[in-house]
């Protein structure tokens, strides 16, 4: 299987008008929303020149949260999963990226049953890591893992402590060894190489590796020094409006790369 940060083809979606009313745990305000486009245009250009052809699909005023693409759906190179959103507000967004994927991959399953979000989904080498939280809950976990399972993927499921809105809001994918982490999810990936986020700093654990880099938000400098120290190509992204819509770097777009 080839690395799984290697990516040559990703899907996103422009940010509707209507995502001022996007979903959020803790409300900081509505974004701005001409910041937050230049935000997701820089994450664009910043995929693009990560070495990934960038496919992207209007705005979708019904669905506030529609941006971020990832939670609808999981894409592999052996093919693609609908899932199940636990937020009400974004149940059928799934719908409304089928046909897209279905044109695209020669697989796409869907779950009938729970609910799970790709914000609770890591990919390591290992095993395809789902977080159970208050959007994906233990029977979408157990139906998420059966239709991973008819791709050829392992999945494991995990139970984050309390308070972590997405598993993947605490840690990322560094590299085939390497997780980064909040201390909360410290024990969390045995066999594998834990980089903590400085105190202070946790949101930064949402960070992207693809290809030859890893994506930082840019008002993190603590986290980018120190993975600069430890050797990664690191860029730093704005991602201040994002932010206030509970979602970083991994929830913008779905990407896979060619099997092998």
């Amino acid at each position: 299987m080839a690395e799984v940060f290697r990516f040559d083809r990703a899907l996103a979606r422009r940010p509707a008008d209507s995502a001022v009313d996007g979903l959020r745990a803790v409300d900081r305000g509505a974004p701005d929303m001409v910041r937050f486009r230049a935000e997701h245009a820089a994450y664009l250009a910043a995929l693009e020149a990560a070495g990934v052809a960038v496919e992207v699909l209007p705005p979708l005023d019904g669905f506030p949260d529609s941006v971020f693409m990832e939670d609808p759906a999981l894409t592999f190179p052996e093919g693609a999963i609908l899932l199940r959103p636990g937020a009400p507000s974004r149940l059928g967004e799934a719908a409304e990226v089928a046909a897209e994927l279905r044109a695209r991959f020669e697989r796409v399953l869907a779950m009938e049953a729970g609910f799970a979000e790709g914000g609770d989904v890591l990919v390591t080498p290992r095993a395809v890591m789902i977080g159970l939280s208050a959007r994906t809950d233990a029977r979408g976990a157990g139906a998420l893992a059966a239709l991973l399972a008819e791709l050829g993927r392992k999945a494991e499921i995990v139970t984050p402590p309390p308070g972590v809105l997405h598993f993947k809001t605490a840690c990322s994918l560094l590299d085939s060894e390497t997780v980064l982490a909040t201390g909360q999810l410290a024990g969390f990936f045995p066999g594998l190489r834990v980089v903590l986020v400085p105190e202070g700093e946790e949101a930064a654990a949402n960070a992207l590796r693809v290809n030859d880099v890893v994506m930082v938000g840019a008002a993190f400098p603590r986290t980018a020094e120190a993975l600069d120290r430890l050797g990664y190509r690191v860029v730093p992204l704005d991602v201040a409006e994002t932010g206030k819509l509970d979602a970083g770097l991994s929830c913008m777009s779905l990407r896979w790369g060619l099997a092998g």
